[in-house]
């Protein structure tokens, strides 16, 4: 039987910090205590080696996994071949499910997400938005 570990999902970007300040204010996430030492995350940032390149959040609750973003000097050319679906919509169906995803659609466009498509009820499947997040990484609003 495997052992189950902890699962840390990782972002490969240009600008990690304004990525993880994305994502955390999408999933209610924060930053990590600052390391000792240091008195803000930019000054630790500022100390290290290759400033910039990275930044991290955490469920405040312990609940969901690290996020992880690194600096990558190239651009994003293909469509993901894993991404999150932000679970918005559980335990509603219908026309009230949808209006929750379009809500939170919304919200997340005034922080720089754009909506791709909605893909509507269809019998078998319940409703969801596919969306970018401000570097152009898919999600769902599911």
């Amino acid at each position: 039987m495997a052992t189950v570990r902890e699962v840390q999902v990782t972002f490969d970007c240009h600008d990690p910090m304004r990525v993880a300040t994305f994502w955390c204010s999408v999933l209610g996430y924060e930053f990590p205590p600052v390391p000792e030492g240091f008195a803000s995350w930019s000054e630790f940032d500022a100390a290290s080696d290759t400033p910039g390149h990275a930044a991290a959040c955490v469920d405040p609750t312990g609940r969901g996994p690290r996020l992880y973003f690194q600096a990558v000097p190239e651009g994003k050319t293909v469509k993901n071949r894993l991404h999150l679906d932000v679970r918005v919509g559980t335990g509603l169906t219908g026309s009230e499910r949808l209006a929750a995803l379009r809500a939170e659609s919304a919200r997340l466009e005034l922080l720089g997400a754009v909506q791709e498509r909605v893909m509507p009820a269809n019998g078998a499947e319940e409703s969801c938005i596919v969306m970018r997040d401000i570097e152009g990484n898919e999600f769902c609003l599911d």
